[in-house]
């Protein structure tokens, strides 16, 4: 068992993650800056408030806490504030994750797995979206993550510096067992938003019923984030075990559209969702869904709760703790 560096370890997939990890028998010391995490979501003594761009302190952390190796997720997320404040997302999910890597090199750390996303491939040719499509972003926070793993890329050819790069897809859902789930601020994803419709009765904006898809909303990949936080244990492990870098889909295979999502989530709460339809949002693709297969067969991933309505099930039931 390792002794792992979460950076961004107080947000939904790092918080989902270091709960896993810890299931697993790893050893977690998180890092976030909470300026957009939450401190209740890490146990106590597990946090290290410290931005990613203070090279000193994470290179002083890692000697001291003999880390082994790094998930990194620390990164801002916002595709709309993305292009609001383009200079923002490269400050801080470039220039920290330049600054992690140099504390990682400094104190002989080279293994990591990088929160990347399906974004670097902006409006692919294809769909479901293989890992060979070229990167092709249309905002700054997927060209944040472009820029990132082109790093990476550099760092494994001269530095002997091995990395996951795991791009995944529309992460979702609440692992019930660990009082975790997804509260971003402000949040943008649809199911939270949905249900939190149906909670305030405040209508939510669903952008988009023109597109070229069966019920003319947009397409995508839901992946429930306990799938997601397996991913990267497989992942971390695999490069611990001396594993070769590599960058994988981390999805379904299935897409559902936004009517579908929904449905599934009036079903579930047996409430009605309060939601308008505005315009398409500049830059949605139609669909984005992923083939997976690659991570499946190489690293023996599987999406164990890929069914939709167990997804707002269980972000339901978080949802409905929270309110309380």
């Amino acid at each position: 068992m390792a002794r792992i560096l979460v950076t961004g370890g107080a947000g939904y997939i790092g918080s989902h993650t270091r709960y896993f990890l810890e299931k697993s028998g790893h050893s977690v010391v998180v890092v976030d800056d909470l300026s957009r995490g939450f401190k209740q979501a890490v146990p106590d003594g597990a946090l290290h408030q410290v931005d990613t761009r203070d090279t000193a302190k994470l290179t002083s952390l890692m000697r001291q806490e003999r880390i082994e190796a790094v998930i990194h997720f620390a990164a801002y997320i916002s595709v709309g504030e993305s292009t609001q404040r383009p200079e923002l997302y490269f400050s801080n999910n470039v220039c920290g994750s330049l600054s992690l890597f140099e504390a990682m090199l400094e104190a002989q750390v080279k293994c990591l797995v990088f929160s990347s996303t399906a974004a670097a491939y902006g409006i692919p040719a294809k769909v479901p979206i293989l890992e060979d499509e070229p990167y092709a972003p249309i905002n700054p926070y997927g060209e944040s993550k472009v820029m990132v793993e082109k790093i990476l890329e550099w760092l494994d050819r001269y530095r002997e510096f091995r990395s996951i790069r795991l791009r995944y897809f529309n992460a979702c859902g609440a692992e019930p067992q660990s009082g975790l789930g997804e509260r971003h601020d402000p949040e943008t994803h649809l199911i939270p938003l949905m249900l939190r419709a149906i909670q305030t009765g405040k209508p939510v904006t669903l952008f988009g019923d023109d597109y070229p898809t069966p019920d003319g909303t947009c397409i995508r990949d839901y992946i429930h984030v306990s799938d997601l936080a397996q991913a990267h244990i497989v992942a971390i492990e695999h490069l611990l075990g001396g594993g070769k870098s590599d960058v994988f889909n981390v999805g379904t295979g299935a897409g559902q559209s936004v009517k579908q999502v929904l449905a599934a989530v009036e079903k579930v709460t047996g409430k009605k969702v309060p939601h308008t339809i505005g315009p398409r949002r500049e830059g949605d693709p139609p669909s984005l869904v992923a083939d997976s297969r690659k991570l499946q067969n190489v690293l023996g991933w599987r999406p164990e709760r890929a069914n939709l309505e167990q997804i707002v099930a269980d972000a339901w039931a978080f949802a409905q703790n929270v309110t309380a």
